[in-house]
C-alpha cells in the first residue's frame, strides 16, 4: 500500500516539476535564471524572467535626426 501511495505521489508531481513555461511567442522560457545563451527580455506573469535565446530577440535600430545644416 505504501508503494502505491509514493508511486501515486511522484507521478502527480513530476509533471509539475518537469513543466516548463513559455512566454514571448513561445520562444522563451519562464526561468529564475537565464542560461548563458539567452537573455532576460521581458517578466513572466509570475514575475519570472522571460529568457529568450539571442538570435530571437529582436534589435532596435535608431536612426539619428537629420543634421541641420550650417548654410
Amino acid at each position: 500500500m505504501k508503494r502505491i501511495l509514493l508511486v501515486l505521489t511522484v507521478s502527480l508531481l513530476l509533471p509539475q516539476v518537469t513543466q516548463a513555461r513559455h512566454c514571448w511567442k513561445k520562444l522563451g522560457r519562464c526561468r529564475t535564471t537565464c542560461k548563458d545563451s539567452e537573455v532576460f527580455y521581458l517578466l513572466c506573469s509570475d514575475e519570472t524572467k522571460c529568457c529568450v535565446n539571442r538570435k530571437h530577440v529582436p534589435v532596435k535600430t535608431r536612426s539619428l535626426p537629420p543634421t541641420g545644416s550650417l548654410e
